[in-house]
């Protein structure tokens, strides 16, 4: 699956304020802005639109179908927004903030259409009403691992460093009983047996795990990987919890598309596991990059593998 990472680089022209957590506020926006710039025939309702197969917003956000036009409810979005770390909510005029997006397959195309659609959100602005309007930003550069790929001066989109991430989990000795630790660096939203974990047994993880990297290299790689499932799943069953600190944070969004607040909430903390680990770490490494668990677009399901 063809993977690249891009910083975006801002700076507030006006006073802003934000929420303690802005995915949701980056990802409507961008959604919104996306569409803007990039439909054809300004139709509200994209399923009726003879375009949809060529539309760059259809493709990113509305997956409700598959490239056969077959309905299909786990096409996952080929993108994932991470939001600026900071919870801080005041921002000054002149302020910067930065934030990355991740991307997916065929997406990876789309880039200058992304850095389109995010220079016309800085226009609309984002976050509260201050004065009747809402703070703009400019967008002054993107950088991929440490490269400049655009910068509003010359306005040149370069080539990023796009990465083919095939999944490899090949043989490992793993009969040494190891201790490993990971950080929930955004809220984890998974669900198990219809219901939303508010712990972390390691299965649980390793399930939503193996589910993430499936779905991703079908739909923008290669295909499917072959991995042994129900066999990880079961030795991950004898993998124990030793510490942790994992909590429930409850956020709240709107939704544009729903026009109501929505009710968003996650685990966050770390936890740290004791057993036969070896196999799994290229799973946890895989999954650090591309986020788990529901509504990834907005950044949730950032993990990181502590140690």
């Amino acid at each position: 699956m063809l993977f690249s990472k891009y910083e975006f680089c801002s700076i507030f022209n006006d006073e802003a304020i934000l929420p303690p957590y802005k995915g949701s506020t980056f990802r409507g926006a961008f959604g919104v802005a996306l569409k803007r710039v990039t439909c054809a025939l300004k139709q509200r309702d994209c399923v009726a639109c003879p375009l949809t197969q060529r539309c760059v917003y259809f493709r990113v956000f509305e997956n409700s179908s598959n490239d056969r036009g077959e309905k299909t409810a786990n096409k996952p979005h080929p993108f994932v927004i991470e939001p600026p770390e900071t919870t801080k909510q005041r921002f000054d005029k002149g302020d910067d903030f930065n934030f990355s997006l991740l991307l997916f397959g065929i997406a990876n195309s789309y880039l200058p259409y992304f850095i389109y659609a995010f220079e016309e959100m800085g226009k609309v602005g984002l976050g509260k009403f201050i004065e009747g309007k809402r703070p703009g930003f400019i967008l002054t550069r993107v950088n991929s691992d440490n490269k400049e790929v655009y910068n509003s001066a010359d306005r040149l989109v370069l080539t990023g460093s796009e990465i083919d991430m095939a999944f490899d989990n090949g043989p490992v000795d793993d009969d040494q009983e190891i201790e490993l630790s990971i950080r929930l660096e955004t809220p984890l939203r998974l669900k198990f047996e219809n219901s939303f974990q508010t712990q972390l047994p390691f299965h649980v993880l390793v399930r939503s795990m193996l589910r993430r990297i499936a779905i991703l290299n079908e739909h923008f790689g290669s295909g499917e990987p072959l991995l042994d499932y129900k066999g990880l799943v079961n030795r991950a069953l004898k993998v124990t919890a030793d510490k942790s600190s994992l909590r429930w944070l409850d956020w709240a969004r709107f939704s544009n598309r729903q026009q109501s607040r929505m009710q968003f909430g996650g685990l966050i903390g770390e936890v740290t596991y004791s057993g036969r680990l070896k196999e799994f770490v290229p799973l946890i490494k895989y999954c650090e990059k591309v986020h788990l668990g529901k509504a990834t677009t907005f950044g949730l399901g950032k993990i990181r593998l502590v140690h």
